[in-house]
């Protein structure tokens, strides 16, 4: 695209050159020969190998020809492909498999980046990858989802991909998001898409069955009519990234700002993707990559332009250190980079860790209550520690008094599929026995009985205003969006007498209509019109 490639060299696409050295923990590990192992030697590789998956929850990216201090030495082919042939028995140890991402140039020989991925062997073994599909209304969003997660067909321009994604009637009428949805997309231990069949769209019980790794879309709404559920989507899911659409023939507006700026806030890291590059002129579509990386600069973030399948890896091992901003362009009718992008979906590493998680006592964060004939109420939600099974009693609550209420789980469902039990970092939805609906509401946490429940009035945070045209003070009254909760605070009290747009203080808040579940280190987002703040939790002051 012309204009795009002079703006690419500017920024310095990325160039192969020697890694840093071996890090001791992480799921990646540098081996420069693999040939011929004793047998004593390939235990100790293999032992080596299952840490490395653990650190990487089920995942391993292993750097062949590499010394441990990231120098490319290289490798004779013949060595290459035997050490290739090692790494491939090992992985078949520990059930996985491994497929090569690319090969570069070492000093003495050739180099090898190799993805070593386990397929899990139980529904609790899976941690899909959570992508928030955030942008200004009409950028493409739904459509985007559609063509990604579908049978594997193209759009046809006329909103036939993002048909799939629309729950209401309004929405089909009007071609826009008002509710948070989701999608899912497997990848195969091979980084095949599972869901691309061609003839039909597999079901959700299909794609979980046959896919080693599965990524979780949540299509949030772009209008700024919808804003609020857009925020309570980035903060109630726990994105391990979020997917910035533009686009190519709109340029950056007002909400793609907004939403960047909640992403940031929340420390979600961010990759953009530049839309309808098929209908914009080259002097337009070059614009709006102007625009883009003016807006990331101005945040200290460092965009890369990913132009072909050989930069993907290098993109997908960045987005790490939540610094480098990869940015892809796709037309989802003439299907234009979609292979890179789903390349990069298949590389990005989960970025929470929840292994440790799994061992304390349960919490799970209530995001959505409703009715099923026949089965009663129904919570969905994310357990954030724990694990919850069929038939486990936990607290309920805090209702409207900050009572607790002893229930006990019925059935469980995670990705639309019956389960009996769900763990730490898994998103699921349960019945419970003998509990109305109207007794359940957002916001609400489920909780081990060995924990001491308490619902919270008031607390003390640390506070950053990012945008208020006045000044704030004691009594202002925002809508306050930490987790699940959303519910609006007064300000209690305050360092100093008012605070502006960039100032930091210590604020008491209180929650003006009933008490919630809030924890100190919580991060969150306090808004009202167009003042934004944000803050973490400091100190829990008035308990119930």
């Amino acid at each position: 695209m012309k204009g795009v490639d002079d703006l690419s060299q500017d920024l310095g696409l990325m160039r192969v050159e020697d890694l840093t050295p071996e890090d001791d923990e992480g799921n990646m590990e540098y081996k420069w020969c693999l040939v011929n192992p004793s047998r004593e030697r390939f235990m100790q590789l293999v032992t080596q190998m299952n840490f490395r998956l653990l650190e990487g929850q089920g995942e391993a990216i292993y750097q062949v020809g590499v010394e441990d201090d990231g120098r490319l030495r290289g490798l004779h082919p013949d060595a290459l492909e035997a050490s290739l042939h090692t790494l491939k028995r090992m992985a078949s140890e520990l059930k996985a498999e491994t497929t090569v991402i690319c090969e570069t140039a070492g000093r003495e020989g050739k180099c090898a980046e190799v993805l070593v991925r386990q397929t899990p062997e139980s529904i609790e073994d899976y941690h899909d990858l959570r992508v928030a599909v955030a942008g200004n209304v009409d950028s493409g969003k739904s459509t985007l989802v559609g063509v990604l997660t579908g049978c594997g067909t193209l759009d046809n321009g006329r909103g036939c991909a993002r048909s799939q994604m629309f729950t209401h009637k309004h929405e089909l009428e009007s071609g826009r998001t008002s509710c948070v949805s989701q999608q899912i997309m497997g990848f195969s231990p091979c980084g095949e898409v599972i869901n691309y069949t061609g003839v039909r769209t597999l079901s959700w019980n299909d794609v979980i069955d046959k896919a080693s790794k599965v990524v979780t879309f949540f299509d949030l709404a772009g209008h700024e009519r919808y804003l609020k559920t857009t925020l309570f989507g980035l903060t109630a899911h726990a994105p391990d990234y979020c997917m910035l659409l533009v686009g190519a023939n709109m340029g950056v507006l007002r909400m793609t700002k907004e939403h960047l700026s909640i992403a940031l806030a929340l420390k979600v890291p961010v990759f953009v993707v530049v839309t309808k590059v098929d209908i914009a002129p080259d002097h337009v579509c070059e614009q709006t990559i102007q625009q883009i990386v003016k807006l990331f600069k101005a945040s200290r973030k460092m965009p890369v332009i990913v132009k072909s399948e050989d930069q993907v890896p290098m993109a997908a091992k960045n987005m790490a250190n939540d610094r480098v901003v990869p940015i892809f362009y796709v037309s989802n009718v003439t299907g234009e980079g979609l292979g890179n992008l789903r390349s990069f979906l298949n590389l990005i590493p989960g970025r929470q860790h929840w292994a440790e998680s799994k061992n304390e006592p349960t919490e799970f964060r209530i995001d959505e209550t409703f009715t099923v004939q026949g089965v009663g109420t129904v919570v969905a939600g994310t357990v954030t520690s724990g694990s919850i099974s069929a038939g486990q009693w936990l607290w309920l609550g805090p209702d409207s008094n900050g009572k607790f209420l002893k229930v006990q789980i019925k059935s469980l469902h995670y990705k639309r599929v019956p389960v009996k039990r769900v763990v730490a970092g898994q998103a699921g939805a349960l019945a419970i026995k003998k509990i109305k609906r109207s007794s359940v509401r957002k916001g609400m946490v489920l909780l081990d009985l060995s924990m001491r429940a308490g619902a919270v009035w008031s607390f003390q945070a640390e506070v950053v205003i990012l945008y208020h045209g006045t000044t704030i003070k004691e009594g202002y009254q925002p809508i306050v969006h930490c987790v699940t909760v959303r519910q609006a605070a007064k300000v209690m009290g305050m360092e100093t007498e008012v605070i502006r747009t960039g100032d930091r203080a210590r604020v008491t808040f209180r929650f003006m209509y009933y008490p919630e579940y809030v924890k100190e280190g919580s991060r969150f987002i306090f808004r009202e019109g167009r003042t934004k703040g944000i803050g973490k939790i400091t100190k829990i002051l008035d308990t119930t």
